[in-house]
Formats: C-alpha cells, structure tokens, sequence
C-alpha cells in the first residue's frame, strides 16, 4: 500500500493528528520509540489481524 499525505483527503485535520502514519513520520530522524501503551496497543492490534507484528531484532555482538 502507498500513503501518499497529500492525498489524503484527512491532511491537516484532526483525524490526521490522530492517524498512525503522521505518528511515524512526524517523529525525528533515527529510531521510532514507542511507549508502553503504544506498544501495548500495536499488540493488540496484531493479535486481532489488524496491524503485522514488530520484527525488530537487534544486532547481536555490534559494536
């Protein structure tokens, strides 16, 4: 699927405000953090169908 924010026919109201893609791009440059609600959340919404799951794995031995 392709988001393209300018066309979207939310941009600039509240409901963009509250959707998760500005909620990703909207962070600062470098990793995403995502609080323990929010991740309580995307879990929630997993384990129901609606969002994949995290497949972060950090690297081992980096450094």
């Amino acid at each position: 699927m392709l988001i393209d924010c300018g066309d979207c026919a939310m941009k600039d109201t509240a409901t963009c405000d509250d959707c998760v893609v500005t909620f990703l791009l909207d962070r600062p440059p470098g990793a995403v953090v995502f609080d323990v609600a929010e991740e309580r959340a995307l879990r929630v919404l997993h384990d129901n169908g609606l969002a994949p799951a995290n497949r972060f794995e950090p690297l081992t031995g980096a450094g």
